[in-house]
């Protein structure tokens, strides 16, 4: 009888739901609970976004993954991560030193396995860290990237296994990240590796958006896989991944070998998940993503990237609606958008090389989609603003692309004088991490145990000098404030409704939660309110006002330079960088500073010559599109 072994993906189950994660003092609440389900073999405990996260609301990563990897360990359960290659785990490509660093980090922290995927399935990003990995001494799962297109064949996979085996993996992951795969497909390319590779072993991951995940599951079980990724309630399903209870009830009746689940520990996990959505996580969840789509099969967006997507569409939504208001248009709704970003990610996919869409690559052709649909609605073309790291991967400056780019970008990069590169991606990102020593030094800042505190800032520079100044806790807690008050996200307070709400205060009114109970029997249940939808009209100012027919441009002979999208503004994005600042004198296609938008970052150019009379913006604050970010002095 063959043996499955379950693994609780609960990294992966935060990020496909929302923004954040859970608290340190959370995860060690949780941790010996997962314990006495008796039922998981591994657990992911960190990795990409997941450290970054808790920089971002102001706790130390370092202390959350020690503190949270220890009771698993003790009880044999072996810890995993998710590695992005050449990203490390953060968006954008690493230093080879940093690389090599964060490996001997986490596994002093007590972390086992890396699951290293690279977005691009370029082989030689993964097995650089397959390499870094077991210098460090831990288990390399190297991971095949899913997606379903006319590149992606069985053979395609089989292939990209070979070679990271002969580089070195000691475990194949399949990564099924928008759960599009074909069962029969999937069951196929597991079969062709084992038949080459009998001793290596095999895990499924899979998110259950588009429907297919649990035949595919039992279709790559029958073909040799070893491990199944699973979920629980009440992040399971939808966006997210399928449950164990569903898995472990499927493969035993299949005549599997799987482990028992011990329902009351079961239970007891749920109920604290829930606890913690209540306390604060569920500000930050979109009801959407508890829903399953077949729309998802075509746009092939993974259920990690729909998490985030679903959060951003609210912002993305009130910029343009704010935009089409000014302009006395017709506002969109949210499903009307939806559907536009679907439909463009499905057109542009195949013309940008069909990147795999997994992180960051799906964050990429997402939004390219959502400034492509927003410039077209506005009047204007597709490709009118391509992002820097978006350019990066079309010309190889992160690996290489599994298709072919479509005449017409390659026709945009020959205009925007965009060289190609060939060589290895890594080349282009020198070490930095003696730079990272001399700013902790200047700060007398502690390196922390095995080097953890200086590979944090290494790794997440912005986030982790805004950790340690108190600015990321502050901008939390105001962000948390601020969905708390307006009564933002899915598990809220119930509202007592004994009428059908007036139409004019229907658009306050958000979904709640309550108990209700059921011939003794305990049933938590979502209750929304299907009224009068409001206005959309943002009724508050968020440009800069002026004298009263006079043109900003045109006061004190000064020329704006503006930002072209909504996000935040940086004046620098690299360490090396040094910012502009008043009285530089700047010619026309100087670097001014960056808009970071969706994760991406979009360079602002001065397109004339002049002084600098005035940096509009402070580093790192909001901006909306049209704001001025300086005012040059000709």
């Amino acid at each position: 009888m063959q043996k499955i072994k379950f693994s609780l993906v609960y990294r992966d189950m935060w990020q496909s739901a929302g923004k954040y994660v859970p608290r340190v003092d959370q995860l060690t609440a949780i941790a010996p609970e997962i314990v006495k389900m008796g039922c998981f073999d591994r657990v992911e405990t960190n990795g990409g976004g997941f450290e970054q996260i808790n920089l971002l609301f102001g706790e130390n990563p370092n202390k959350a993954v020690r503190e949270w990897t220890k009771p698993l360990k003790e009880a044999g359960i072996t810890c995993h991560m998710l590695d992005r290659s050449l990203n490390g785990i953060r968006m954008q490509p690493v230093p080879a030193d940093v690389r090599k660093l964060m490996y001997k980090v986490k596994k002093s922290q007590g972390v086992d396995v890396v699951r290293i995927f690279c977005g691009m399935n370029d082989p030689r990003n993964i097995i650089d860290s397959v390499k870094y990995a077991k210098d460090a001494g831990m288990k390399a799962q190297a991971a095949l990237s899913i997606t379903f297109s006319e590149v992606h064949t069985v053979d395609y996979y089989i292939d990209l296994a070979n070679k990271v085996i002969d580089g070195g993996a000691d475990e194949i992951c399949l990564k099924d990240m928008a759960g599009i795969g074909r069962p029969v497909w999937l069951g196929k390319i597991v079969a062709g590796i084992k038949d080459k590779h009998p001793g290596i072993p095999i895990q499924y991951h899979s998110h259950s958006g588009p429907g297919f995940a649990m035949a595919s599951i039992l279709e790559v079980a029958r073909a040799g896989a070893e491990y199944i990724d699973v979920g629980m309630e009440p992040l399971s399903w939808g966006t997210g991944h399928v449950d164990v209870l569903a898995v472990q009830a499927m493969l035993k009746d299949a005549g599997y070998d799987v482990p028992e689940v011990d329902m009351k520990a079961y239970m007891k996990v749920r109920s604290m998940n829930q606890d913690f959505m209540e306390d604060f996580l569920g500000y930050f969840i979109t009801p959407t993503n508890r829903q399953m789509n077949s729309l998802l099969i075509s746009s092939g967006l993974p259920g990690g990237m729909m998490g985030s997507l679903m959060s951003d569409l609210e912002k993305n939504l009130a910029d343009l609606n704010r935009w089409l208001e000014k302009n006395d248009k017709p506002l969109l709704n949210e499903d009307k958008l939806l559907v536009k970003l679907f439909q463009e990610v499905e057109y542009i996919w195949p013309k940008v090389g069909y990147p795999p869409l997994v992180t960051p690559f799906s964050q990429y052709v997402k939004n390219l989609a959502v400034i492509n649909v927003t410039q077209m609605v506005k009047g204007g073309e597709r490709w009118e603003i391509i992002p820097d790291n978006i350019w990066d991967m079309l010309t190889g400056k992160l690996g290489r692309l599994p298709g072919k780019l479509a005449p017409e970008i390659e026709e945009l990069a020959k205009k925007e004088g965009k060289e190609f590169f060939t060589g290895n991606p890594q080349e282009l990102y020198p070490d930095k991490l003696d730079d990272f020593r001399k700013e902790m030094d200047d700060n007398g800042w502690e390196y922390g145990e095995d080097d953890e505190e200086l590979f944090q800032l290494a790794m997440h520079p912005e986030q982790y000098r805004n950790y340690k100044s108190g600015k990321a806790k502050k901008d939390f807690e105001k962000d948390l404030e601020k969905r708390r008050r307006e009564g933002a996200g899915l598990y809220q307070k119930v509202k007592t409704v004994t009428e059908e709400p007036p139409a004019k205060e229907a658009a306050e009114l958000q979904p709640g939660t309550m108990t209700v109970d059921v011939d003794g029997e305990k049933y938590r249940v979502t209750v929304s309110y299907d009224a009068h939808s409001g206005s959309g009209k943002d009724q508050s100012s968020r440009g800069e006002a002026s004298p009263a027919g006079q043109n900003p441009a045109e006061q004190g002979k000064l020329a704006e330079v503006t930002s072209p999208l909504s996000g935040n503004f940086y004046l620098t994005r690299e360490l090396s960088e040094k910012p502009v600042k008043v009285g530089d004198q700047v010619k026309e296609g100087d670097v001014l500073g960056y808009i970071e938008a969706m994760k991406t970052y979009n360079t602002i150019r001065s397109d004339q010559s002049g002084r600098i009379a005035e940096i509009a913006r402070e580093n790192g604050s909001e901006v909306f599109e049209d704001d001025v970010l300086f005012r040059l002095e000709q």
